[in-house]
């Protein structure tokens, strides 16, 4: 049996079974279905990421590389090709790889299987079904590790991270990137992306605006783009017509919680992943879950960090096997669409609870409140704007919940300017 099992060597996987060895774990196995580890960072080429954690500034695959020596100098078993099939609630993980297919057992679990992208699919562009279309992840993985151009003439719908930097690093391969279209009123990505992909390059955002028509076949040739209204309805006679032969969708994440859910494990219907409490544990005993299998992340430091948090979580969970007593839920209002973590235990082991939230709407001057259940404000936290595009954290001291009971509320406020 082994002390810990983690599923997924990504940023969250990776700084997992660093963390967890570091914590004095000594039987760790570390699972991936790739050939190679480092998970999404591979097919990221671009800088930007280590300045939280490693305060410098790396390429996704550095960023990774960081951890592999790392995980070089521990004892932690790899199992790369592999694919986990099923979890059961007793922490038995069924896999398959060229041994076999397997039953092993772990005393405690982490999930960090990462996310997958929304396709054409789920929201039913209309059109004729020419090849040219793909989502935002599957063109950088086919341009940055295969060396393939997957077009000339680009439209990318949705305004995610990974269709901004994909419409940067299109135009600088040589292709042309016609618009970009957002259906909602405000970009979904970060503000240092669009500066830097779109503004920088003169790529146009069109927001309130989505494709209503995909024409061309057996290749896209064209795409019609029409303005849509406050309940993303197309207004008539707003058509814009591109010429394009490719189309990439940047449309949202999805965590991947297939098995998460063979676990019998809660899920939130907002996130689609786990509901968890403050030390990331999930609601079958001894499994917890980090990173983007949770939550969508912005950052891969913030990924590695929220990792950190679980092993440790998790390493306690194998020595200790700690209880707490009591439970506060995390409700929200205003705007607010979610909170990670749900739930907190009482008492608290830590001197601070890290929430992590997002927002429906863009907010100016606002404030960040945190009310008990007579709607007393606990604590405050001023901002000076929220956009949905970036994913918000607020630490509450622990001294501040110890006599409070049974949930909290957390909700955006504007301020008067």
């Amino acid at each position: 049996m082994y002390d810990l099992i983690i599923i997924g060597a990504g940023p969250a996987g990776l700084s997992a079974a660093v963390t967890a060895y570091e914590a004095g774990l000594e039987k760790i196995l570390l699972i991936e279905r790739d050939s190679e580890l480092g998970g999404i960072l591979n097919q990221c080429i671009h800088n930007g990421f280590g300045l939280h954690l490693f305060k410098e500034e790396l390429t996704g695959p550095e960023f990774a590389g960081r951890f592999i020596e790392k995980l070089r100098d521990t004892n932690v078993e790899v199992m790369s090709d592999t694919m986990v099939l099923d979890i059961s609630e007793d922490h038995t993980v069924s896999l398959v790889n060229s041994s076999g297919y397997q039953h092993i057992k772990g005393k405690a679990i982490i999930l960090a299987m990462g996310c997958r992208e929304r396709t054409r699919g789920a929201i039913a562009i209309p059109g004729s079904r020419g090849s040219g279309v793909y989502t935002a992840g599957t063109a950088q993985r086919y341009m940055n590790m295969d060396g393939y151009l997957v077009g000339k003439r680009i439209v990318i719908l949705g305004s995610g991270d990974i269709g901004l930097i994909m419409a940067r690093r299109m135009t600088l391969e040589g292709a042309k990137v016609l618009a970009c279209v957002e259906i909602n009123p405000y970009s979904s990505g970060l503000q240092r992306n669009i500066k830097q992909c779109l503004e920088d390059f003169d790529i146009p955002l069109y927001l309130s605006h989505t494709i209503t028509d995909i024409r061309g076949y057996p290749r896209v040739n064209q795409v019609v783009v029409s303005k849509v209204d406050e309940k993303f309805r197309p207004i008539a006679r707003s058509e814009m017509v591109f010429d394009c032969d490719t189309v990439l969708l940047s449309i949202g994440l999805i965590p991947e919680n297939e098995l998460s859910k063979s676990a019998g494990i809660v899920l939130d219907p907002r996130t689609k992943g786990p509901r968890v409490w403050e030390n990331m544990e999930t609601s079958v005993d001894g499994i917890f879950a980090c990173g983007n299998v949770v939550q969508v992340h912005d950052l891969a430091d913030n990924v590695a960090a929220e990792a950190k948090k679980a092993a440790l979580a998790a390493a306690r969970y194998v020595q200790q096997n700690r209880q707490q007593d009591g439970e506060l839920e995390l409700k929200t209002a205003g705007n607010v669409t979610y909170t990670v973590p749900q739930h907190i235990h009482l008492p608290l082991s830590e001197k601070l609870v890290e929430v992590s939230f997002r927002t429906n709407r863009v907010f100016g001057k606002c404030a960040v409140v945190v009310a008990d259940r007579e709607g007393n404000a606990v604590c405050r936290y001023s901002r000076e704007y929220i956009t949905p595009g970036e994913l918000q954290k607020i630490s509450i001291p622990a001294k501040l919940l110890e006599d409070k009971e049974e949930y909290l509320t957390v909700k955006v406020v504007e301020e008067q300017k």
